[in-house]
């Protein structure tokens, strides 16, 4: 078996900070040929590696795609997050964005690992994330000889992006807050780490529907333990138990997206309204429904 496409350390040792995919957006609408020219560094005012990591981090997000002869344009999700939340204030967006990275094996490979894959029940160290890594790495994509510096530094950048104080790079300027801490996924004491579930209030059940509804129109039935223990699924991606799961089904259904059915032990769920409703559809329909930023 060949070695699976994937990607490490396309950030160029950055984090995702605050103000970045803004300034991304807006520059891509004016001129979509900007990175054409020194990486996109003059035109978005960084340094070649930053504007690098700013064109990484939109195309992972999901929020721009490129071409080698058009340059890079927005998606229909960068679009309609331009045209509600420019700013990224709302913390919806954030899920958004978070959940189109952790989903994107072939360009944010260790993402996609630590939150799917990485059963990190109890609390653990940088060392043991890293070991832990290599070896899922290994195991994925079938490449034997996986980067330890770019692994390291996937594991770093995950830490520092979703925790508080658990940067470490020397240079000030790159200890700036990520806003993803806003999320709650990390929490970060002494030495040690750990997967946190998100507050309920802070997550709105939109966020669970954008990560199942493709798959569930396209099935037409989902098991609920497969939201939970599923791959690219709200249990993984949010750090989600079951109890928390069914939380947000019951919400669902009051609200008339889904129909869950619980009876006989069946534990399935059915599309309803969000039959008529693709990813970008929902991200409008809760920014409609809030009356956007």
């Amino acid at each position: 078996m060949g070695i699976i496409k994937y990607k490490l350390k396309g950030h160029e040792s950055f984090v995702l900070r605050e103000g970045w995919l803004t300034k991304g957006i807006n520059a891509v609408s004016v001129d979509n040929k900007l990175f054409f020219a020194n990486s996109g560094a003059d035109a978005l005012g960084v340094g070649t590696n930053m504007a690098k990591a700013i064109r990484y981090w939109m195309r992972t997000a999901g929020l721009t795609v490129d071409s080698s002869v058009k340059g890079v344009s927005l998606t229909d999700l960068g679009k309609t997050i331009q045209n509600y939340d420019p700013y990224f204030e709302d913390i919806f967006t954030l899920w958004i964005v978070h959940s189109n990275i952790v989903c994107n094996f072939e360009n944010a490979t260790s993402w996609n690992l630590f939150f799917n894959h990485m059963d990190l029940t109890s609390a653990f160290t940088r060392e043991e994330m890293q070991n832990l890594m290599k070896s899922l790495i290994i195991e994925y994509t079938g490449d034997e000889n996986p980067s330890e510096r770019s692994i390291k530094d996937d594991c770093a950048a995950i830490l520092s992006m979703y925790s508080k104080s658990a940067g470490i790079q020397d240079d000030p300027e790159d200890k700036r807050t990520s806003p993803f801490e806003e999320l709650g996924l990390l929490s970060h004491v002494g030495n040690h780490f750990s997967k946190k579930r998100p507050a309920y209030d802070q997550l709105n059940k939109l966020v669970v529907l954008y990560l199942i509804v493709d798959k569930l129109n396209n099935d037409g039935s989902m098991q609920i333990d497969y939201l939970t223990d599923g791959e690219n699924m709200p249990g993984k991606v949010l750090n989600l138990n079951r109890i928390a799961i069914n939380d947000y089904l019951d919400a669902m259904q009051n609200s008339g997206y889904i129909t869950v059915n619980r009876t006989a032990g069946l534990d399935i769920i059915y599309p309803s309204l969000c039959k008529q409703l693709r990813k970008n559809d929902i991200v409008k329909k809760y920014y409609d429904e809030v009356g956007g930023l």
